[in-house]
C-alpha cells in the first residue's frame, strides 16, 4: 500500500501547475502527505509565477485545489493574487 502510494506522490514531483483558466502557477517541487490517512496533504510549488504569486520563489497549495492530475495538474480553484503579508513592525526595505 505504501509503495504504492510513494510511486503516485513521486509521479507529482516536477509537474506543472495551472490554473482552470490555463495560468501557470509553478511546478511540483514536494508532496506533503498526512501519513495516517496515506493522502496528500498539500503541494509545495516552486519557480512560481509572479504574476500570480508576487514576492516568493515558493507556495503551497492545498491538495483539495486539484482538478486533475495528467502531464500536467490543473487546479479548480487558485486566488486572483497572493502576496506575502509583512510581519508586524517589518518596515519595506528600500533600493
Amino acid at each position: 500500500m505504501y509503495v504504492r502510494m510513494i510511486d503516485r506522490v513521486s509521479n507529482l514531483l516536477s509537474l506543472p501547475v495551472y490554473t482552470s483558466g490555463g495560468e501557470y502557477v509553478g511546478s511540483v517541487e514536494e508532496a506533503i502527505i498526512d501519513v495516517p490517512s496515506c493522502k496528500v496533504e498539500k503541494l509545495l510549488l516552486r519557480d512560481v509565477s509572479q504574476k500570480l504569486v508576487g514576492g516568493v520563489e515558493c507556495v503551497s497549495i492545498p491538495y483539495r485545489w486539484v482538478r486533475s492530475v495528467g502531464d500536467i495538474i490543473v487546479l479548480s480553484y487558485f486566488p486572483e493574487k497572493v502576496e506575502l503579508l509583512k510581519e508586524e513592525g517589518e518596515e519595506e526595505k528600500e533600493s
